[in-house]
């Protein structure tokens, strides 16, 4: 299937598969954080601007909140894509994702839109100060726009380097996989994001290529969601 179809039709807000895709990349992709919205929440914060939530469940303002952010991530995601990607374009994702969330934008040290001010970790991956950050995303910048004909693996790989530097303080994972979808999308890959049922699977890629080079159990969790999202486009745009 061509990818410029698939473009279309997702900046086609009235397409349905670009309904779809808002509903479940924003359901999986903060479900990956430990989200506490569930997917028929997220389609009631989407098609309605409200919660139906259970009568004895409490609503986490900060999963919700970031819930709707994504949808407008997503879409400022399809907006820019004829721009090369760059700190800057970065950075707004993470605004756009953490902005209004009481509990992070409220605190000066959060740095909401900007580079992590303190130490952070991921498991036992040592990730980069934030001295180092300014300076190392700029060199991952520059070695994968030196690239002329991407490929999923080089895309993977920017991924992983990407969340071994973790720039902000929070909201990294999400911000590196909307940055796949996007750099699918603009290489003439099929887009994909990662379910949170392949959570266990996804961690466990990351650590192994992160920490032993080991690269193909991560790959083979991308292929997997890649096949996924495949299926659900074909039910959408294929007669």
């Amino acid at each position: 299937m061509k990818i410029n179809l698939i473009k279309k039709a997702l900046k086609n807000q009235a397409d349905n598969i670009y309904h779809k895709t808002q509903l479940d990349f924003a359901y999986n992709n903060n479900a990956l954080e430990g989200s506490s919205i569930t997917p028929d929440e997220t389609t009631s914060i989407y098609e309605a601007g409200t919660i139906k939530a259970r009568s004895n469940k409490v609503i986490v303002l900060k999963d919700a909140t970031e819930t709707k952010n994504h949808f407008t991530l997503f879409k400022y995601m399809l907006d820019t894509l004829d721009d090369e990607l760059s700190e800057d374009m970065i950075k707004k994702f993470h605004f756009i994702l953490k902005n209004g969330t009481l509990t992070d934008s409220e605190k000066e040290w959060f740095n909401v839109g900007e580079y992590k001010k303190l130490k952070n970790f991921v498991g036992n991956v040592r990730t980069s100060s934030p001295s180092n950050v300014a300076k190392d995303m700029k060199n991952l910048l520059a070695w994968y726009h030196k690239i002329t004909k991407k490929t999923l693996e080089d895309i993977i790989e920017f991924h992983v380097r990407f969340e071994t530097i973790h720039p902000f303080q929070d909201g990294n994972g999400r911000v590196g996989r909307m940055i796949i979808f996007r750099e699918c999308l603009n290489n003439d890959i099929m887009p994909f994001y990662i379910e949170d049922r392949n959570k266990d699977f996804y961690i466990r890629g990351l650590k192994e290529y992160q920490n032993h080079g080991e690269k193909g159990y991560l790959i083979d969790t991308c292929l997997n969601s890649q096949d996924n999202y495949t299926k659900l486009v074909k039910f959408f745009l294929e007669d």
